[in-house]
């Protein structure tokens, strides 16, 4: 059998895939954290955003930096002397992590010819196709299809079961809060997989900025609030961008106390294989009394978020 190749991954999604097709990444991103054992890896990129501001400030360092030449800059050196035969990056947002022209321009400078395989999901079945896509580049056979499987028939169970409820309520997920931008992408697809109706996006298409009063005219019924990179306890620092609006109390899904946060650094905004986790946490959300809860490490209620003074304390 011939030696998995020398993988560098610049985005935690494909961090993810290539650690559950069984192969070490010799070189991550600075924002790869999961599966733990890739914490330690040497990072192959910087981030010119300070990711601890609020959500405001860190929209006002994105603009910036994109007027000043990108969000992202690659340690060439560190690239080099890791001595890559597939670099894997993405080209679904340049905000997200590094786009495939800086990985172009990187691998120009550098000894080594690596492979450069460039993502672009924008459903579950374009993730799928990503693991079966990367597995191919590792020279895996069985394993990728064997995950790629597997997943989809998790999803599916969700649909099946979702498919059986009474009721479909409207449903709006928020993947940044100030400006408030509603979620698009794979978002739509899962939403309506789980059971609930998505109006505000259709399948597909990309995260946009939206004013507060289309949100509170379309007036969801179940609000998942889950900004991009943002953990939990994050989240909870950033709560008055919403709690703060003049039309928050008047949501339905405010008023009876079905806005949730997600942990959207783990889990809605990383299209790779826990996406699927994804799917059943949502569902949860959408249909408690026919899904199990979903663990309070990655869903919480924002009440309980606000009540609390850490994202990391149980509700009492």
């Amino acid at each position: 059998m011939s030696p998995d190749p020398r993988v560098v991954t610049l985005l935690p999604s494909a961090t993810e895939i290539v650690a559950a097709l069984g192969v070490e990444p010799v070189g991550i991103s600075h924002e790869c954290d999961y599966p733990p054992e890739v914490v330690g890896t040497p990072s192959v990129n910087r981030s010119r955003i300070d990711a601890d501001a609020s959500s405001a400030a860190i929209n006002r360092q994105v603009v910036e930096a994109e007027r000043a030449g990108g969000v992202y800059e690659i340690d060439v050196e560190t690239l080099d002397d890791l001595d890559p035969d597939l670099v894997i990056t993405q080209g679904i947002c340049d905000v997200c992590a590094v786009d495939s022209v800086l990985v172009e321009e990187a691998v120009a400078e550098i000894a080594a010819d690596p492979e450069i395989l460039t993502t672009d999901p924008h459903s579950l079945a374009d993730v799928l196709r990503d693991v079966e896509r990367i597995g191919r580049a590792l020279g895996r056979e069985d394993r990728p299809r064997e995950l790629a499987m597997g997943l989809k028939r998790r999803a599916d169970r969700v649909g099946r079961r979702a498919a059986e409820a009474d009721e479909r309520p409207r449903v709006a997920v928020l993947d940044w809060t100030d400006p408030p931008m509603v979620a698009g992408h794979w978002v739509p697809e899962m939403v309506e997989i789980a059971g609930g109706e998505y109006g505000l996006a259709d399948p597909g298409e990309r995260s946009e900025p939206r004013e507060w009063g289309e949100i509170r005219e379309y007036d969801p019924e179940v609000l998942v609030v889950a900004p991009c990179g943002f953990d939990l306890e994050q989240t909870r620092e950033n709560l008055s961008d919403l709690t703060d609006r003049e039309v928050w109390a008047d949501l339905t899904a405010v008023r009876e106390d079905r806005a949730v946060a997600v942990d959207g650094n783990a889990y809605l905004n990383r299209p790779g294989p826990r996406l699927v986790d994804s799917l059943e946490h949502l569902a949860g959300v959408i249909h408690p009394d026919r899904f199990e809860s979903p663990p309070a490490d990655a869903v919480r209620p924002l009440t309980d978020l606000a009540r609390t003074g850490s994202a990391d304390q149980e509700p009492g």
